[in-house]
């Protein structure tokens, strides 16, 4: 199937199922960050192997569906979950979830992700905005498309108007925010301690397994990205850094009112 069929096609079963109205924000939920979709007055949810063209499969600590209705006073649509390239070596994975936002009117997406700091100031269970990105891995999810398009440029992929709103909202909220230059890692592996000594030298303050092919993928279809990491652990060898998924889940948990705050203020706002 045609990559734009399929992108009209998952459009589709979401109006089908409810998906009714302008979308305000839309909202990608990760590792351990699910509860927030509980603070929704829920119109519709879809389970993403309902959805055409949307990732199968499952990670703890996301539940794979979409919600749709309205958070802190904006008509929202939250993904509940995301794909990773280190479930299928797909880049490409989360395609049609970010590419069938066009349909919807290509509102501006909000990327949060548990990530590891290599900063002493972002400490676990803090928040940090992320300023820019390092594809470590290498693999880009636009390897294959046909035509211009292709070659998206990357200077402010992560939208400055975004960014000062959100600035702009912790400081609303009280809530202490941090900011950073986020690297991605393939996983499923977490980095050793080389790794994170190598990421620190290149610049970076944030490392995790998400993210970047969905900034790259959002800025191919001309839509706002902001991205949003919760710290979860100090990056291996740092601080007595041993990170574990079990501990990513946990601390992504305790950081879920600062962020709820964020949010309101955020949507408030909007």
């Amino acid at each position: 199937m045609a990559v734009d069929a399929i992108f009209d096609k998952a459009a589709s079963t979401l109006i089908d199922r409810g998906v009714d109205g302008p979308i305000d924000c839309a909202l990608v939920l990760g590792t351990g960050l699910g509860r927030i979709a509980d603070d929704m007055l829920v119109k519709a949810t879809i389970p993403y192997a309902d959805i055409p063209g949307f990732p199968k499969g499952e990670v703890s600590g996301h539940a794979r569906q979409l919600s749709y209705g309205s958070l802190y006073g904006k008509q929202v649509l939250i993904f509940q979950g995301r794909a990773h390239y280190y479930e299928t070596g797909d880049a490409a994975v989360m395609r049609v979830p970010i590419g069938m936002l066009a349909a919807f009117g290509s509102p501006p997406l909000i990327l949060t992700n548990a990530a590891g700091s290599l900063k002493p100031d972002l400490r676990p269970g803090g928040m940090a905005l992320i300023t820019d990105h390092i594809n470590f891995n290498g693999p880009n999810p636009l390897v294959g498309e046909e035509g211009d398009g292709r070659f998206v440029p990357m200077v402010d992929a992560y939208d400055p108007h975004l960014r000062m709103r959100l600035k702009k909202a912790a400081a609303t909220a009280g809530a202490h925010m941090g900011e950073g230059v986020y690297m991605w890692f393939a996983g499923p592996s977490f980095e050793t301690p080389a790794e994170i000594r190598m990421a620190k030298a290149m610049g970076a303050d944030l490392v995790g397994m998400s993210t970047v092919p969905e900034v790259i993928l959002a800025r191919r279809h001309g839509i706002r990205v902001a991205g949003l990491s919760i710290v979860t652990n100090m990056g291996a060898g740092l601080m007595g850094g041993a990170p574990s998924h079990g501990e990513t889940r946990d601390t992504a948990l305790t950081a879920l009112t600062g962020l709820r705050r964020l949010l309101r203020a955020f949507m408030a706002d909007l």
